[in-house]
């Protein structure tokens, strides 16, 4: 039996197919391997910068951060059947949880390690430390 070749960008992880480095996740989306989408509220992608041609999909909503009743839908309106999605928020957290639901939903999810912002620095701000701006990945700010 022939066990299938594991993808050297995918860290595994459980409910979810698996974990990718900010870059690797750019290359899928840019390459046409995967959708990206962003679960980062309409307030953070506005305040704090976007990824053009990314789907916006809020996980929660601000103000109060409360789950977004149409995350189900848009997700399976914006990813094809069985589809393989990335998945992006601030820090990397919201998007595991978003993951595992899209997994549910029957696509192929990948959380997208660092999210948009990073971890903070010693002094608490993010930005600086990791995550697809720092990277100097694709991004905009209204």
């Amino acid at each position: 039996m022939n066990a299938a070749v594991p993808d050297p960008d995918v860290r595994p992880a459980q409910g979810y197919a698996g974990d990718l480095a900010p870059d690797a996740a750019c290359r899928w989306w840019q390459d046409g391997r995967a959708v990206l989408v962003d679960v980062r509220s309409d307030a953070e992608r506005e305040w704090v910068g976007y990824v053009p041609g990314a789907v916006p999909v809020a996980w929660k909503q601000w103000p109060g951060m409360a789950m977004n009743p149409q995350f189900d839908q848009a997700l399976l309106a914006a990813v094809p059947a069985g589809g393989r999605v990335v998945l992006l928020c601030r820090s990397g957290v919201r998007s595991i949880a978003a993951a595992r639901r899209a997994t549910e939903l029957g696509l192929q999810a990948y959380n997208i390690l660092e999210g948009f912002e990073g971890d903070p620095d010693a002094q608490g701000h993010r930005g600086r430390l990791g995550g697809w701006r720092a990277r100097g990945l694709p991004w905009r700010q209204n």
